[in-house]
């Protein structure tokens, strides 16, 4: 039999995943500056199959502006250089032969909002994540005071619930927030 620890023990760490992942999609969003997590989703052709740019070179950042890409093999230039200009970032590599360089382009006033919605849409989609766990949580619950569990307990866990959710949810404004603080500051 599930006790309501439990319950509040599974509802918790989906919600500290759901949190995770929306640290990991903000970052994804970029924030005027250059960063090598800007490149990661790029696959790159390799010899026939696709991998993760990250397999075949290294990526740092010069400066605030300027990505580095040094390939460990010559012959991954042009398709590094290729898979970049494929993933339609906005981004012109720059190919000398030896490394990859792509200056990354400051950010317009329009770029800029439009960044902010897409940050605070991932929030909302974490939001509805944590609602849903609190949903199955809350649904749980129910069944279980159905099959004999003193209401006095299910209502305490069902607040030990709602205050999770409340916390996690305010986790989500203050990323949401910190993200656009960073996008529009110039």
């Amino acid at each position: 039999m599930v006790d309501i620890q439990t319950i509040l023990d599974s509802s918790k760490t989906g919600m500290e995943k759901t949190i995770a992942h929306l640290e990991v999609e903000l970052q994804k969003v970029r924030a005027g500056k250059a960063s090598p997590s800007m490149l990661e989703n790029i696959m790159v052709d390799y010899y026939g199959s696709k991998v993760p740019l990250s397999n075949t070179a290294n990526i740092n950042s010069q400066d605030s502006r300027t990505l580095i890409i040094q390939p460990w093999e010559k012959s991954m230039l042009t398709p590094i250089e290729k898979a970049i200009q494929a993933a339609n970032l906005g981004f012109n590599p720059q190919n000398d032969g030896i490394i990859i360089r792509i200056v990354v382009p400051a950010l317009t006033e329009e770029r800029r909002k439009q960044l902010v919605k897409t940050a605070k849409g991932f929030g909302e989609d974490a939001k509805v994540g944590i609602r849903s766990l609190r949903k199955e949580a809350m649904e749980y619950i129910k069944k279980l005071q159905k099959n004999g569990l003193p209401a006095d307990m299910a209502k305490d866990g069902e607040n030990k619930i709602q205050n999770l959710t409340d916390a996690n949810v305010l986790k989500v404004d203050k990323h949401i927030e910190q993200k656009e603080k960073e996008i529009m500051t110039i």
